[in-house]
């Protein structure tokens, strides 16, 4: 059995053999996941909506925000998720929005629900890019796709995804 220690310094161990851009898209991926989450617990939603869509806007300094592809992206906020308590598919689905967006990739929250066999209600959240599935994608089958969470446009009326305005009310 792996002491708690020996995990972290094995977990350390990787994360420093990075290399500086993976690392830096790495901690921003965790530390907008462990923002988002609180932002899910404390928040209404379409206040936290709005802070998202505020965040993806920002353009970072060319030098502080290497280009990174849809695909390292999805890597970074499934890594990074691991750290974060609580950071399920919605949680990570508006992090990794929030990361493509900055670097100029089209990205779009999508939100299906299905059935287990035992008739329990199941929701999940991806992320497209360009028409592909980047994060979020294994198995989707048994999902049926509700709504694209849209940004909200100012005011909270027009661009607002049908999901956008039922999670609202």
């Amino acid at each position: 059995m792996i002491e708690p220690a020996e995990l972290v310094m094995t977990r350390l161990g990787k994360v420093l053999r990075l290399s500086p851009a993976d690392r830096r898209l790495l901690v921003t991926a965790a530390l907008l996941q462990a923002t988002i989450r609180l932002g899910l617990t404390l928040l209404p939603y379409r206040k936290l909506r709005g802070l998202v869509d505020r965040l993806a806007r920002v353009s970072p300094h060319r030098h502080l925000a290497p280009p990174a592809s849809p695909e390292r992206i999805a890597w970074a906020v499934t890594q990074a998720s691991r750290s974060v308590p609580g950071a399920a598919c919605l949680t990570q689905a508006l992090a990794a929005q929030v990361l493509l967006e900055r670097r100029g990739h089209p990205a779009r929250v999508r939100v299906g629900i299905g059935r287990t066999e035992g008739a329990r209600l199941l929701a999940h959240a991806w992320v497209e890019s360009e028409g592909r599935i980047v994060l979020g994608g294994t198995d989707l089958t048994q999902y049926t796709p509700l709504s694209t969470l849209d940004p909200l446009a100012p005011g909270g009326g027009e661009g607002q995804g049908e999901g956008e305005r039922r999670l609202a009310r």
